[in-house]
């Protein structure tokens, strides 16, 4: 099977920043349909991207188009490849967030994109070195940039979007911002191709998702990690998707309510055998597996409650707020002062 790959690079004083990128088809191509098709996908690819220059299409075999994510096999036909534990920079090219695969006998799901072209691009090609299925849908737990800006690399495969029905909004809201944001953080090279994917599709409450003899159960919450977090839960194996309803290791990052996300955290409900979180291991048990993030929000409650009590300042509160937590969780310098400060300005019209 083959692949079409271009050089890109970027138009004006910076022309000489270029990265091959990998250019994704729904079908699986011989050399001949490939090559057939090469010159039109990359024309169209260059119209969507016209701060870039697009030089020499090639058809490569896809063992020679680029180096797949790592995935691990956490139940049988579901697969999770673990981010790394970092802020995105030149080196980690956005790898930060765990993603899933999840293979019916129809069609595949992909839970999350990352963060860049690049990891959806590697995304793609670990897919394509589990099966050849279609790749039918792409979904988005939340609208962060990390679970999202490498989406169009599988867009592109095929995957139709799916989020909770606030993400479209939200995204759109803070696209420009995200991408200029990881553009800095991780560089020019590295960020080369990345272009927001919106919503195909939303889901107001919850919604099926047959992938062929596998049931996925999708549903919107209310807001707590942001106000567009939505589950996947796998019926046959028991997996929840957790998107970053769930960190592990990873300080978790407050972006919507702490008494929302509590309340979340009792609320989910199926008989859940293990969960996939947004960051940490590929998997955990549950309830076990939530039990560091309850101690931590509940840290976070209880100081905040008591400094506000006090009538502390918010910017003496923060310096404090959840300390006790801190040899658990890594990035807590990066989170945790936002954390407080979003908990003291949620908390105080209690």
């Amino acid at each position: 099977m083959f692949e079409l790959i271009v050089l890109a690079c970027l138009r004006g004083d910076m022309a000489d920043i270029c990265a091959p990128r990998l250019l994704p088809a729904p079908a699986v191509l011989s050399h001949a349909a490939c090559e057939a098709t090469a010159a039109e996908r990359a024309a169209t690819w260059a119209k969507a991207h016209p701060d870039l220059m697009i030089h020499d299409p090639e058809c490569r075999p896809r063992s020679e188009a680029g180096t797949p994510l790592s995935l691990t096999e956490i139940a049988p036909g579901i697969h999770v490849h673990r981010g790394g534990i970092g802020i995105p920079n030149g080196k980690n090219l956005g790898d930060l967030a765990n993603l899933g695969v999840i293979i019916g006998e129809e069609s595949v799901a992909v839970i999350d994109a990352g963060s860049t072209r690049h990891v959806g691009e590697r995304l793609y090609l670990a897919v394509r070195a589990l099966t050849d299925k279609p790749i039918g849908t792409l979904i988005y737990t939340h609208m962060h940039p990390d679970h999202t800006l490498g989406g169009s690399a599988i867009a592109e495969a095929g995957g139709r979007i799916i989020a909770h029905r606030k993400l479209d909004r939200g995204l759109r809201a803070r696209a420009e911002n995200y991408e200029a944001s990881l553009d800095a953080l991780i560089g020019a090279k590295g960020f080369l191709g990345t272009r927001t994917a919106f919503p195909d599709e939303s889901v107001m409450g919850s919604a099926e998702i047959d992938l062929g003899g596998r049931i996925l159960d999708l549903r919107a919450w209310h807001t707590a990690h942001t106000d567009n977090d939505l589950t996947v839960f796998d019926r046959q194996t028991g997996t929840l998707f957790t998107g970053d309803l769930v960190f592990a290791t990873h300080t978790p990052a407050l972006d919507g309510s702490l008494t929302g996300w509590i309340d979340v955290l009792d609320e989910l409900d199926w008989p859940i055998k293990r969960i996939v979180p947004g960051h940490g291991p590929a998997s955990l048990p549950w309830p076990e597996g939530g039990k560091a993030l309850r101690r931590y929000l509940g840290a976070i409650a209880r100081d905040t409650r008591a400094a506000i009590h006090k009538g502390e300042s918010i910017s003496s509160a923060i310096k404090h707020i959840g300390e006790s937590e801190r040899e658990h969780w890594q990035l807590f310098d990066e989170f945790n002062p936002r954390n407080a400060t979003a908990a003291y300005k949620e908390l105080e019209w209690e």
